[in-house]
């Protein structure tokens, strides 16, 4: 508090700070703040400013942007209050170091701000006995999301070891099938559809039997005939057959359908590992949970096997010299070298030998003394992007004309005016990985248009498949730019949409009784 001078108390200016990641309910951005409000009536604060972070893991300040705006504030001299309320120590942080919880509190007290936690049974006051109780929370708080993790994992290989699917595409030939607590199925999951209840379980089936088959004669060209992943891609091209993406295939996609073994009825998890928002580890494969046979597989496992170990011989007996030195090669014939090169070459190893044997790419470049200089994956990445993105324009176009929408195109904008009433921009945004692992996106609003929606295609982690959409009006959005975190504030994924069923309903032209 701050007392004038004849005596008057005045409120003393703070911020509040609330933070809440998906572990309880009781830590509620609203529980949080009844709590903090109550806190600072009773000690005639006055709270002047909150920061609020939803929906975020406390393990480090990546993707905390309330907490990166809070420490700028106090950093720069010009915050308006002089305390920080806090619901707890863990809502400031679950950081695996306690000091760096400690460092973020130092900021603040180093700017003459003091930061209050406000639920602990404890004054946060400098002494002794206050200090050591902080330390222990700050470590227990730690200790916590360790033993969650520990937890979560072993839940995790426990449903796979009983056959059920966590996460991710199904992969051509194969479908996700929903299935109740007692394996009963309850439907089919469509691309970017989640099942609903905490109790449902999802499944890999056979899909629609021409992929079945096509799956199969992959399988059979490659170990029967003895043809390269290059030949099937350019047999299948030519015959008008698509992959799952809708895409021509590639060496790539029909290297990854002769090596996974999904394909042969096993569910394989922990291949790679990112706890605790560490660094990324690919695992060794006996660190692998795998059950097997727990789908209907589409290929026996003795042609799978014959599979792996065609493709196992090609680099079984290569030495690390003749690795680098058939780099060195493809440098020289292509100028440039990437992930999807090396797997594009039929004469080459696989990219992720060259990571198992090297470590990563980069440290294989190293050793041939290539710079790569910055990343190129994202040119190929927006080549790939924009080759899309009339397909996705024309099968939007096509879908709206199917619920009853007029519809109409100017190819030189690709604005799509739909009932005469609005139109519509479409973006495609593809995903980009911090070095902590988490992914981002950046959307360029391009007001010149004057789009009155615009709808944002996300892409998930691999930029291959559509993560989720954004439908986005014009009304409400004041940036030219959005830099989109997993989960984001509320007043932007109220615009988060997991299909686009929405968007056509908005489309469909009311009828004449129901307007009445």
């Amino acid at each position: 508090m701050v007392v004038s001078g004849d005596d008057e108390t005045v409120p003393e200016p703070a911020a509040a700070y609330v933070r809440m990641s998906t572990d309880h309910q009781k830590y509620s951005t609203e529980n949080q703040l009844e709590a903090i409000r109550k806190y600072a009536n009773d000690r005639s604060f006055e709270i002047v400013r909150t920061y609020e972070d939803s929906g975020r893991s406390g393990l480090r300040l990546d993707g905390r942007e309330a907490l990166k705006s809070l420490m700028n504030d106090v950093r720069s001299g010009q915050a308006n209050f002089t305390a920080i309320l806090a619901y707890d120590v863990s809502r400031w942080g679950r950081f695996q170091d306690a000091d760096e919880s400690a460092y973020y509190e130092y900021l603040c007290s180093r700017a003459g701000i003091r930061v209050h936690y406000c639920a602990e049974q404890f004054e946060n006051d400098g002494s002794i006995g206050s200090n050591l109780l902080k330390t222990v929370k700050r470590v227990m708080a730690g200790e916590y999301s360790r033993e969650l993790s520990v937890k979560v994992f072993a839940g995790q290989c426990r449903l796979i070891e009983l056959g059920y699917r966590q996460g991710g595409a199904p992969g051509f030939g194969l479908r996700r099938q929903l299935v109740d607590e007692h394996g009963n199925p309850k439907g089919e999951l469509q691309a970017g559809q989640r099942k609903s209840l905490q109790t449902d379980r999802v499944i890999l089936v056979p899909g629609p039997p021409k992929e079945v088959e096509t799956v199969r004669r992959i399988f059979s060209l490659f170990v029967n005939d003895q043809k390269t992943e290059h030949y099937i891609a350019d047999l299948l091209n030519s015959e008008g057959i698509l992959s799952d993406l809708g895409r021509a295939w590639r060496r790539s996609t029909i290297h990854q359908i002769l090596t996974n073994e999904k394909y042969v009825g096993n569910n394989v998890y922990n291949r790679i590992s990112y706890k605790l928002k560490k660094q990324r580890v690919r695992n060794k494969p006996e660190a692998w949970v795998r059950a097997e046979g727990a789908f209907t597989p589409l290929v026996d496992s003795s042609t799978f096997l014959r599979a792996i170990s065609i493709i196992e011989a090609r680099h079984k007996h290569v030495s690390d010299t003749e690795l680098l030195e058939r780099l060195r090669v493809l440098l020289i014939s292509e100028g440039r070298l990437s992930g999807i090169i090396i797997d594009e070459m039929d004469s080459m190893p696989s990219s992720s030998i060259y990571r198992r044997r090297f470590g990563s790419l980069y440290r294989a470049y190293a050793l041939i003394e290539y710079d790569p200089g910055r990343d190129h994956r994202y040119i190929e990445i927006n080549q790939e992007l924009r080759r899309r993105h009339p397909e996705i324009i024309s099968s939007l176009i096509k879908d709206l004309k199917t619920v009853g929408a007029s519809v109409a195109y100017d190819p030189a904008t690709e604005l799509i005016e739909i009932n005469s009433q609005y139109s519509v921009s479409i973006v495609l945004s593809r995903s980009f990985a911090l070095p902590s692992g988490a992914l981002r996106w950046k959307v360029r609003l391009d007001t010149g248009l004057a789009a009155d929606i615009t709808l944002v295609v996300r892409m998930d982690g691999t930029n291959q498949s559509t993560l989720d959409y954004y439908l986005l009006p014009s009304i409400d959005m004041t940036l030219l730019k959005l830099r989109l975190a997993e989960r984001n504030p509320f007043s932007l994924d109220a615009y988060r949409f997991d299909s686009l069923d929405f968007f056509y309903q908005l489309a469909m032209p009311a009828k004449l009784e129901n307007v009445a």
